[in-house]
């Protein structure tokens, strides 16, 4: 994530043994990024779409289409592309067409950045490999 400073308030502080530690101000994170985050967390504050990331994380070969999708919540097609869009759009599912049918995946860049933002100690561990 970028760090911005923001003119005469980035005040850096010196500790007791002279180790220099930055003001607060200087750990902003960058106001686009802060941006393209929060759309990502309201993406998914909602209960339909946290229960569609769900159904699509536990399909059989984890994707889905829209059709089985719509059978599993029994809500009509329009309203779960619609949920579907706002998280493909947020960088949070993958898109895929085959013929007259949508499929949706994971995207897991965008889960792990979320991931970061709940529990930033998470961007220093390393990546699990799925099986």
């Amino acid at each position: 994530m970028a760090i911005s400073t923001y003119g005469a308030e980035a005040k850096a502080v010196s500790d007791e043994s002279g180790t220099y530690t930055p003001g607060l101000s200087c750990l902003l994170i960058d106001r686009d990024e802060a941006g393209r985050l929060a759309a990502m967390l309201k993406a998914i504050a909602d209960p339909t779409r946290l229960q569609l990331l769900r159904l699509i994380e536990r399909a059989p070969k984890g994707e889905a289409c829209v059709c089985d999708l719509t059978e599993c919540l029994g809500l009509r097609q329009p309203t779960v592309s619609h949920h579907l869009k706002v998280m493909t759009e947020a960088g949070l599912l993958n898109r895929e067409r085959r013929g007259t049918w949508v499929w949706y995946s994971l995207n897991h860049d965008g889960l792990r950045r979320v991931r970061e933002i709940l529990d930033p100690a998470s961007a220093d561990e390393p990546e699990r490999v799925a099986a």
